[in-house]
C-alpha cells in the first residue's frame, strides 16, 4: 500500500484550513486605485486582522497545511505507528519506530508486522480504541529494544488515538504514539531504592534502641514483638522493656512517641534509657512516671509521648501500674475473664502539672496480661474502643506461651506487612507450677516481735528454712549470715512492724526484711574504731545483689539475693 495516497485528518486540521481560507480571501482581493493603506495599530498583536504581518502568518499556515502526515510524523523523536482496519494493518511507521524495532512492511496485519505491540499487550487495547472511538493510554511499558543504539531496556508511555484515514477507500485507524520515559522511570526506581535503604536504616535504628534480648524474670514468662508499619522510611516511636528490679520484682513498660521518623525514634531511645535509670531506684510506678514527665518536657516539649509502667511483686501477687495517657493494660484472670486495668491514667508525658497515681490488680499464678500500642487496635474506619474490644475477645481465647500469644493476637487483629502503623506488643504470664517445678519455688516468712531477742529467733528460723530447702552448707551459712545482718540493721534503725521473708526460685535465694521506717540504708565505709556501720557492707560483699525500697503502705524493705548453683537450681 502506498502511503502517499493517504492523508490523516488529525484533530483541528479542518478548523485550521477554514481559518486559513478566511484570511486568504481579503489578502488576495485587488486593491482599488487611490486607496489609502490602513494605518498600523502599534498596539496590535502580530497576526491580528489588519496587522501587516498577517500575510506572513497566512503563509506559515499555508505551509503547515501543505505538509503531509508523513512530513509531520516522520521525523518526530517519539515512536509513531499508524494502522487501520480491524486487523490493524500497517499504514506507516516513522523513523524512530523503525530505529527501535526495525522497518515494517506496509499493509501487513499488526499481529505479524508489529509483534512488539502484541508482546506489550497493546493489540486488545487498540481493538477497544477502534470500537469505542476514544483514546487510551498505558504508562511506562518496558520494551526490550531501545532507540539510539542503546543496549539497556527502554520505557515508553503508549497512547492509542482513533483517527479517520482519507483516501479512495476511507477507513478508521489507530495512531500509536510512544513517548520515551526511561529517564523518569529509572529516576523513580532510584528514588524507591533510596527510600528502601533509608527505611532499612531507620528500622535498624529503631530495633537497636529496643531491647536486643528481654530479661526473663524468675516468676514470669515474657515475650514481646515490634512490627514497623507501612513501607516508607519513617518508622515510629513505639517501644517496650522488661527490667528485673531485684527481690523477685519485675518492671514492665511500654510506650509510644507520636510521630514518625528518626526524631521520634531518638526521643523514644532517650525515654527508654531514662526509664531504666529510674527503675533502678525501685520507685513506685507513679513516681517513675512523674520523673519521666519532667524529662520528656526537657527533651522536646512539642513531642507527645505516652507510657504505662507496671511492677509485678510475686510476694504480694499483684501488678501495680501507672499510665501516662496510654491504652489500658488487659489482664486475664485464672478463670479466663479479661478486664481492663485503667483505674490510674493521667495525661501524656511532657504536659507537666499533673500528679500521677498508682493502682494495682491481682496477678497471681494463672494470670496473664498484655501491654500494647495503638497501632494494634486503632483503625481509621472504626472507633478505638472497638479495637480494644476485639483485642479483649482475642486475648480471652489466646492459649500457649507468650510468644505464641503475641503471634495469635496480631493475626486476630489483622496485622500484616502492609499495616500502616507501628505495633509494639508485650505479653506476660504468671504460670501455675506443679510437680518438680513447684519444688523449686518456696516462700517462708517470720514476724519479728519483741526487742533484741528477735535476732536469735530470726537466725534460727533462717537456718531451719534453708536446711529444709536442701541448700549446700556454704550457701546455708551465707544465707543465715545475711538474714542476721539485715534483721540486726532493722532492729537498730527501723520501727515495727518488722518481718523477715525468705524466698527461693529456680535461680536465686532472696532474703528480705521490712519495717515501718522510711529511711533507706546506704553502704558506707566503717572506720576501724566504729562498732556499727558494717552490716550493709557485709551483706553487699557476700550477696550477688542487694537493694532497698520504700513500701507502698509506708516503711521500707531491704533485700539481698544469692545466685543458686546449677546443682541446686535444677
Amino acid at each position: 500500500m502506498n502511503f502517499t495516497r493517504w492523508s490523516a485528518r488529525l484533530p483541528r486540521t479542518q478548523r485550521r484550513r477554514t481559518a486559513a481560507r478566511a484570511v486568504r480571501r481579503p489578502a488576495e482581493a485587488p486593491a482599488s486605485h487611490g486607496a489609502v493603506p490602513a494605518a498600523r495599530d502599534e498596539h496590535a498583536e502580530p497576526g491580528d486582522p489588519g496587522e501587516p504581518s498577517a500575510p506572513a502568518a497566512d503563509g506559515v499556515r499555508h505551509s503547515i497545511d501543505a505538509l503531509s502526515a508523513h512530513d509531520l510524523l516522520g521525523h518526530l523523536p517519539a515512536l509513531v505507528a499508524l494502522v487501520h482496519g480491524p486487523d490493524h494493518r500497517v499504514a506507516f511507521v516513522n523513523d524512530a519506530y523503525a530505529a527501535a524495532f526495525g522497518p515494517r512492511t506496509p499493509g501487513a496485519p499488526a499481529r505479524e508486522a508489529l509483534p512488539e505491540l502484541a508482546e506489550l499487550g497493546l493489540l486488545p487495547l487498540m481493538d477497544q480504541v477502534l470500537r469505542s472511538g476514544r483514546p487510551r493510554t498505558v504508562k511506562s511499558r518496558r520494551v526490550s529494544g531501545a532507540s539510539g543504539g542503546r543496549t539497556r531496556p527502554g520505557y515508553y508511555t503508549f497512547t492509542c488515538t482513533p483517527i479517520d484515514l482519507a483516501g479512495p477507500d476511507p477507513r478508521r485507524g489507530v495512531l500509536v504514539f510512544a513517548a520515551e520515559v526511561t529517564d523518569q522511570v529509572e529516576a523513580a526506581q532510584r528514588l524507591r531504592a533510596s527510600e528502601r535503604r533509608q527505611r532499612e536504616a531507620a528500622v535498624t535504628l529503631q530495633r537497636s534502641l529496643l531491647p536486643q534480648q528481654l530479661e526473663q524474670p524468675d516468676d514470669l514468662r515474657v515475650a514481646a514483638t515490634y512490627r514497623p508499619g507501612g513501607t516508607d522510611a519513617a518508622v515510629g516511636g513505639d517501644w517496650y522493656d522488661v527490667i528485673t528490679l531485684g527481690a523477685g520484682r519485675t518492671a514492665l513498660v511500654i510506650g509510644d512517641v507520636m510521630g514518625r521518623g528518626v526524631r521520634a525514634a531518638a526521643v523514644m531511645g532517650q525515654l527508654r534509657t531514662a526509664v531504666r535509670a529510674y527503675a533502678r531506684l525501685d520507685l513506685p510506678p507513679h513516681e517513675v512516671l512523674q520523673l519521666l514527665d519532667g524529662l520528656a518536657a526537657e527533651i522536646d516539649p512539642n513531642q507527645i509521648a505516652t507510657c504505662v509502667y507496671a511492677v509485678h511483686d510475686p510476694n504480694e501477687g499483684r501488678l501495680a501500674y501507672a499510665s501516662a495517657g496510654h491504652l489500658p493494660i488487659l489482664v486475664r484472670d485464672p478463670d479466663g475473664t479479661v478486664h481492663r486495668a485503667d483505674a490510674s491514667t493521667g495525661p501524656p508525658l511532657g504536659t507537666g502539672g499533673w500528679l500521677h497515681t498508682s493502682a494495682s490488680v491481682p496477678f497471681g499464678p494463672g494470670s496473664a496480661a498484655v501491654l500494647y500500642t495503638d497501632g494494634l487496635v486503632e483503625r481509621r474506619d472504626a472507633d478505638i474502643d472497638q479495637g480494644i474490644e476485639a483485642l479483649e475477645a482475642a486475648f480471652a481465647g489466646a492459649t500457649g506461651g507468650p510468644q505464641v500469644v503475641c503471634d495469635r493476637l496480631q493475626r486476630a487483629l489483622g496485622i500484616t506487612a502492609e499495616h500502616d502503623d507501628d505495633v509494639a506488643l508485650l505479653v506476660l504470664q504468671h504460670p501455675v507450677r506443679t510437680g518438680h517445678d513447684a519444688e523449686l519455688f518456696h516462700n517462708a516468712a517470720l514476724d519479728l516481735l519483741g526487742g533484741v531477742e528477735a535476732a536469735p529467733r530470726a537466725r534460727a528460723f533462717a537456718s531451719g528454712v534453708l536446711a529444709s530447702w536442701r541448700f549446700p552448707p556454704e550457701l546455708h551459712d551465707l544465707g543465715v549470715l545475711a538474714a542476721s545482718e539485715l534483721v540486726a540493721n532493722s532492729l537498730q534503725h527501723g520501727t515495727p512492724p518488722m518481718r523477715l521473708r525468705l524466698r527461693r526460685t529456680d535461680r536465686r535465694l532472696i532474703i528480705e526484711v521490712t519495717d515501718g521506717d522510711e529511711h533507706l540504708p546506704r553502704r558506707r565505709r566503717a572506720e576501724p574504731g566504729d562498732e556499727n556501720g558494717r552490716g550493709i557492707s557485709i551483706v553487699a560483699t557476700i550477696a550477688s545483689a542487694w537493694g532497698s525500697r520504700r513500701t507502698p503502705g509506708g516503711g521500707k524493705a531491704v533485700w539481698c539475693e544469692f545466685a543458686l548453683p546449677e546443682t541446686v537450681s535444677r
